[in-house]
């Protein structure tokens, strides 16, 4: 199944920064290698259930290590390990925005406002998170953020894909209450530490077609 971008999504999300040494980031981040190391500052975790996409309903757990120096000069995040429940996900995904999907297992519970997920890869658990929702979620017009803010960059096969997803909904606080990977597949989140973070309970966002070049023209 092809399906090209644009992707219009509609779900749900946690988002948690953590401040993590900058060796783990780097090693364990799966960032491209051309890309070097992250510069200063935090690392993102986003879990994601999407209800509905131009491939269906799928869960997403990613890994951002931080921003980076791209070839150009500009400093852009960047996504380095990124696992999904769905291989039309990641077929197209890694087709349309030059990302590295892979397809795992996901067991997401909730319980009140608590939600614990534990993804499973190669029939090993490479990951587990548990999140607290707190208090309510407040309109959120994130498409209305400066483009720079929001454009992420990948590189993959000699290729530079950059990409700027807008995203509205709902955001609210959240508390990571543990966080861990196995250091192969995924960070060592528990090295770490939690620098807050928020749940979107109902969000859309808009995935448009990537720009790409040859990395050398970069």
């Amino acid at each position: 199944m092809e399906a090209p971008a644009p992707w219009q999504l509609r779900g749900r999300a946690f988002v948690a920064a953590l401040s993590l040494p900058a060796s783990l980031r780097h090693q364990q981040g799966g960032a491209a290698r051309a890309l070097g190391e992250p510069v200063r500052g935090p690392a993102l975790v986003m879990l994601v259930d999407y209800q509905r996409s131009e491939v269906g309903p799928y869960q997403e757990l990613l890994f951002m290590p931080g921003p980076f120096r791209f070839p150009d000069g500009r400093t852009r995040w960047s996504i380095g390990r990124i696992y999904v429940s769905s291989q039309e996900s990641a077929d197209n995904g890694n087709r349309n925005w030059g990302l590295d999907k892979r397809v795992a297992g996901f067991d997401w519970r909730r319980r009140g406002r608590r939600e614990r997920v534990a993804v499973h890869y190669q029939d090993r658990e490479i990951a587990a998170l548990t999140l607290d929702r707190l208090g309510p979620a407040l309109p959120f017009p994130g498409a209305l953020l400066p483009a720079d803010w929001r454009t992420l960059g990948q590189i993959r096969d000699g290729r530079r894909f950059l990409y700027t997803p807008s995203v509205r909904g709902r955001l609210g606080l959240a508390r990571l209450r543990e966080a861990r990977g196995d250091g192969e597949h995924f960070p060592r989140l528990q090295a770490g530490r939690s620098r807050g973070a928020v749940h979107m309970p109902d969000f859309v966002m808009h995935f448009p077609v990537a720009r790409t070049d040859p990395l050398a023209s970069a």
